[in-house]
């Protein structure tokens, strides 16, 4: 391995995800495993231009892969986002002398690691970590499987009383500008109807739809609908849809943030563990300005191009399937 990179620092930045916390462990313990220096940046951007750096050793992780949240902190930097606030960043970073650095994020954070890495140099790899699963280049983001267990325990626990009262629950997820949370959580929950970004559902189509089901004696529906859809907010539909059904109580839930904590799922922090570990390896093997990604159970490495001009894809089958089995 070249021996180039000897301290290595890693942060978090942007929304926090479950299984941050894991990828932090992993990243500290490889690095140390590696024979390497491990720093940890507290606040993201925030903390590297306030010089909120700290030396970590193995223990400085220790009992932290079953938390929520992240350690480290996270903040967003408008200072980041200038010249000035880089240039300072950099500074502080190299009187630490860390050669390289790992962040934890999603496409904000690694939009600002980009700049960086043209403007100074310095190897950089990313790890996604999102709930929003919105990332080109990997299967998977950590947080998303935690997310979406949240939304269907949640789901599962409004089905009880929309059924006792013959109520349309509207329930409004998570995901910024992808669906992903809304399509599985859609169908391990047994929605009448996802409305999500990435498709248009006008309010007449989602009237007959529901239509449809009353004719069948349906005696409740549930609709998930993920924020950021063309057809507004959950409260929005809701208010359009009951002007249509004066015979159903509608009721609307928005999940919130209630989505962005909680203990990780062993998914998580498996994937998690093995991106931090990758992205280490990585850096020691050369690798700088690209993302950890496992696709089809290979590992694969990103570079920040290919990840910024694909967008995000939604799983069509899933989608599909959905509306198969919502009648």
């Amino acid at each position: 391995m070249p021996s180039e990179i000897n301290n290595i620092a890693v942060f978090t930045s942007g929304g926090d995800a479950p299984g941050m916390n894991a990828a932090i462990r992993a990243v500290v313990r490889a690095s140390i495993f590696y024979k390497k220096n491990i720093f940890g940046i507290y606040r993201g951007y925030e903390g590297m231009i306030d010089n909120d750096i700290v030396e970590l050793d193995a223990r400085s992780v220790g009992n932290i892969i079953q938390r929520g949240g992240t350690i480290l902190k996270s903040a967003r930097s408008e200072e980041f986002r200038t010249a000035e606030g880089r240039k300072q960043a950099y500074e502080n970073i190299k009187s630490r002398g860390i050669d390289a650095l790992v962040a934890i994020g999603g496409d904000g954070t690694f939009t600002g690691l980009h700049a960086f890495y043209k403007e100074f140099g310095l190897p950089v790899i990313c790890v996604p970590g999102t709930i929003d699963n919105d990332l080109p280049g990997t299967d998977y983001t950590i947080g998303y499987d935690t997310a979406t267990n949240t939304v269907v325990d949640a789901v599962d626990k409004i089905r009880d009383t929309a059924l006792s009262h013959n109520r349309l629950f509207f329930i409004e997820v998570m995901g910024r500008d992808s669906g992903a949370i809304a399509i599985n959580s859609g169908i391990a929950g047994g929605a009448a109807a996802i409305i999500i970004p990435e498709e248009e559902m006008t309010i007449d189509e989602l009237v007959a739809k529901l239509d449809k089901g009353g004719e069948s004696k349906k005696s409740s529906s549930l609709v998930i609908v993920a924020e950021g859809g063309k057809s507004g907010s959950a409260m929005d539909i809701a208010a359009e849809v009951t002007k249509r059904f004066p015979y159903y109580d509608t009721k609307v839930t928005i999940l919130g943030h209630l989505q962005r904590g909680g203990a990780p799922t062993y998914f998580d922090r498996v994937l998690a563990s093995k991106m931090g570990v990758y992205a280490v390896e990585g850096l020691l093997d050369g690798k700088t300005d690209v993302m950890v990604g496992i696709k089809d159970n290979l590992t694969v490495f990103n570079d920040f191009e290919t990840i910024m001009s694909n967008g995000h894809e939604i799983d069509t089958d899933a989608l599909r399937i959905s509306k198969i089995l919502s009648i």
